[in-house]
C-alpha cells in the first residue's frame, strides 16, 4: 500500500474565526500519527455550513487524494450542527456498523453519546467518518475503529495481497477454545466474554477503583536542628573575622566529636579545626589551610601560622538548622524507603517503620506447581512466579504477607482465595485466567462477588490479564498469567503502578520511567502492541536496543538481561514490520540500565 494520506476537518464556526481555538483537529491529528506512524495527515477548518462541508469532501473523494476523511464537530443538537446532513449528501455507500462501534463504545463513558448523530460511509475509494467535537470524545471514538480501520482501507483500495493476509488471521481467530463460568468447567461458548481492553484503559480502570483504596502515609518531621551546632566545613583554623589576616597564635584544635569552646580569645589567636567539628562559641569564621602558612612547630603542635586572606564572617560555616531545622517536614513514608530516606531518618534519630500500609498476599495456581526443594515427580515444575513476584515486590518497598500455592480446582482455588482476602487487602495470582478447561480464577471470583472491570488486555504477553475488586471490603485481585514472563511483564505495567497509587504516589510517578531508544534489529509486528525484553547500548551517546533472544512467554532467560521493555506497535496495513533504527519507547526495568557504552 502506498502512504496513506488523511484529511482531517474541524468543522466548527468558532475555530473558522481563530484557529487558535481548534483542539479537537490536533488531538484527531495526532491519534491518527500514533496509529499510522507512516502516514500523512492534512487537515482544514470549516464553519458550520453545509455547503461549504459538503464542498470539502466531495472534492476530498473526487480527486481520490485522501484515504479517508474524518470530521470533527457539528454531529450535535445544535441548531447549526449540519455535518450528518451534510456528509450524507456526499456518500455513495453507507458505513452504519462504524457509527454504532464508536456510540457503543462512547455510551461506555457516558450517557450524553446517545446524543450524537455521526455518520460513516464510501464515496468512490475514500472513508468518511464523523467525529464528536471534544478532543477526549474524537480520541476514545477513534479508538473504538482503529483495528477495523487498516482493512476498511485496503478494501477501498483493493489491496487483495493485504485483504487474503487479514481474512487469514481472522480464520486463525476461530480456533480460540473457552468454558463458561459455571463453577464445573461445562464447555459451552468457545470464545472470551471479556472484551479487549487497551493497557492504557486497564490502567485507568485500576487507579479509578484505587482512588478510594489510597492509604493515608505518615509524615517525618525532625526533632532536632542539623547541624545541632555551628559547624565547619572545612579544615582550617576558627578565627574571629575582626582580627583580619595576618600572623596567630594557634591556641588549640577542635575536631568532630569534640565539645564547643567556650573560652573568649584575642583576635591575633585561632583554633585549627576540622571538617565537622563544632566552631569555637567567639569564632564567626573558618579559613581554608590552603590559605594559610605555617611559621612554627612545638613538638608536633602548630604554634603560630600566618592567614594569607582577610577572613570574612560565616565564612565556611554550616549554620544550625542550616541543613534541616527543628519541625521541617521531610518526607512520607511512602514505599520504598530508598537510602536516601534511610539516612536522613538516622541523621535525625528517627526510626522508620518498618511494614508497608498494604498487605500483599502472593497466590500460584496449578496442579503441576511445586515448591523449590520439593521432590519433583512426573508432569510437575518448580514454582518460578511466587519467588520473583516475591523479589520484585520487595524491590519496591513492599512487603509480602503470605504465599500460597493453589490447585485447579473450583473449590480449592475459591477456599485459597478467601483465606488470602481474609488477611490481606491486595492478592497477586499468577496463572488460572486464561481459557483451559481448569482456569477456574474469573468462575471464582463471581463466586465470590467480586467485580470483575476486564479480564483481556491488548497486549503480548499477557493478553488474559484480569483486574477484579470488592468495593466495599477494601479489597483488590490482580490476575496475572501464569507464564513467568507474562507474570513479569503485567507486574511491572499495571500491578506496580496500582500499588504505588494505592501507596499515595502521585500518578505520575506510579508508572516506571519511559525514554526512547533505537531498535537494532528489524522486528516484525504483532497483531497486538508488544512487549518485548532488550539489553541497552550506548553507541556515541545514542540508546539502542537489542532484543533478549526468543521472546515467547515462557522464556525466563529473555528476563536475566533484560535492561528496558520495548512498546512495540501491533500490525496495521500500512505496517507490517519496523525497521532497525526505528525510534520506539522503553519502560526502564533498572536503575543501571545501560548495559554497555561504546
Amino acid at each position: 500500500m502506498s502512504e496513506l494520506v488523511f484529511l482531517v476537518i474541524t468543522v466548527s464556526d468558532t475555530c473558522a474565526e481563530n484557529a487558535a481555538h481548534d483542539r479537537s483537529g490536533p488531538a484527531l491529528k495526532e491519534k491518527l500519527l500514533e496509529l499510522f506512524p507512516a502516514c500523512r495527515v492534512e487537515n482544514v477548518i470549516c464553519p458550520d455550513e453545509h455547503e461549504k462541508i459538503e464542498n470539502i469532501l466531495t472534492s476530498g473523494c473526487d480527486n481520490s487524494a485522501y484515504h479517508a476523511i474524518f470530521t470533527t464537530g457539528g454531529t450535535g443538537f445544535a441548531p447549526r450542527d449540519v455535518t450528518p446532513e451534510a456528509t450524507r449528501k456526499v456518500i455513495e455507500k453507507e458505513a452504519p456498523q462504524l457509527a454504532q462501534a464508536m456510540l457503543i463504545s462512547s455510551l461506555a463513558v457516558t450517557p450524553m453519546a446517545s446524543l450524537s448523530r455521526a455518520v460513516c460511509g464510501v464515496r468512490k475509494s475514500t472513508l468518511i467518518v464523523n467525529l464528536p467535537g471534544s478532543p477526549k470524545a474524537v480520541k476514545e471514538c477513534l479508538d473504538a475503529i482503529s483495528r477495523v480501520l487498516p482493512h476498511a482501507i485496503s478494501l477501498l483500495g483493493n489491496d487483495s495481497k493485504t485483504v487474503a493476509r487479514d481474512h487469514k488471521e481472522i480464520q486463525k481467530g476461530r480456533c480460540d477454545c473457552s468454558k463458561n463460568d459455571l463453577p464445573g468447567g461445562k464447555v459451552s461458548e468457545r470464545a472470551s466474554k471479556y472484551p479487549m481492553v487497551e493497557l492504557q484503559d486497564a490502567l485507568e480502570a485500576v487507579f479509578r477503583v484505587a482512588g478510594s483504596y489510597r492509604k493515608s502515609c505518615s509524615w517525618i518531621k525532625s526533632p532536632v536542628n542539623l547541624p545541632p551546632f555551628r559547624a565547619s566545613i572545612k579544615d582550617g583554623y576558627a578565627v574571629k573575622s575582626s582580627g583580619g589576616g595576618g600572623k596567630k597564635r594557634v591556641l588549640g584544635s577542635v575536631s568532630a566529636g569534640n565539645p564547643t569552646v567556650n573560652v573568649d580569645f584575642p583576635i591575633d589567636a585561632c583554633f585549627k579545626i576540622n571538617t565537622g567539628a563544632p566552631l569555637p562559641h567567639y569564632a564567626d569564621a573558618v579559613v581554608q589551610v590552603e590559605d594559610t602558612k605555617l611559621l612554627e612547630m612545638d613538638g608536633n603542635q602548630e604554634v603560630l601560622i600566618e592567614i594569607l586572606t582577610i577572613p570574612e564572617k560565616n565564612t565556611d560555616i554550616r549554620q544550625i538548622g542550616s541543613d534541616i531545622a527543628k519541625g521541617d517536614v521531610l518526607f512520607s513514608t511512602t514505599p520504598p524507603l530508598c537510602a536516601g530516606k534511610l539516612a536522613l531518618a538516622a541523621s535525625i534519630g528517627t526510626a522508620l517503620p518498618q511494614e508497608t500500609p498494604i498487605t500483599i498476599a502472593i497466590v500460584s495456581t496449578g496442579d503441576e506447581i511445586v515448591q523449590t526443594g520439593e521432590e519433583l515427580k512426573d508432569g510437575q515444575i518448580y514454582d518460578s512466579n511466587t519467588p520473583m513476584l516475591k523479589k520484585l515486590l520487595e524491590d519496591f518497598g513492599f512487603q509480602v504477607n503470605c504465599t500460597e500455592i493453589a490447585r485447579d480446582t473450583f473449590d480449592g482455588l475459591k477456599e485459597t482465595l478467601e483465606r488470602m482476602f481474609e488477611q490481606n487487602s491486595f492478592v497477586i495470582c499468577s496463572g488460572g485466567v486464561s481459557m483451559g478447561d481448569r482456569d477456574f480464577v474469573k468462575s471464582v471470583l463471581k463466586e465470590m462477588q467480586m467485580d470483575i472491570l476486564f479480564g483481556r488486555v491488548n497486549m503480548k504477553p499477557g493478553k488474559p490479564l484480569t483486574f477484579a475488586c470488592k468495593e466495599s471490603e477494601g479489597k483488590m485481585f490482580f490476575g496475572l498469567p501464569g507464564n513467568p514472563v507474562s507474570t513479569f511483564v503485567t507486574f511491572h505495567l499495571l500491578v506496580l503502578p496500582a500499588l504505588r497509587f494505592v501507596s499515595n504516589h502521585s500518578e505520575a510517578k506510579c508508572r516506571l520511567p519511559v525514554i526512547k531508544v533505537k531498535i537494532a534489529q528489524n522486528i516484525e509486528l504483532d497483531p497486538r502492541p508488544e512487549y518485548m525484553r532488550a539489553t541497552i547500548k550506548s553507541i556515541n551517546g545514542e540508546l539502542w536496543a537489542s532484543v533478549t533472544g526468543n521472546q515467547i512467554s515462557s522464556n525466563l532467560r529473555s528476563l536475566i538481561d533484560a535492561d528496558v521493555l520495548l512498546h512495540i506497535p501491533m500490525t496495521t496495513a500500512a505496517r507490517t514490520s519496523i525497521a532497525k533504527g526505528t525510534v520506539v519507547n522503553a519502560t526502564i526495568l533498572k536503575h543501571d540500565f545501560i548495559s554497555e557504552f561504546i
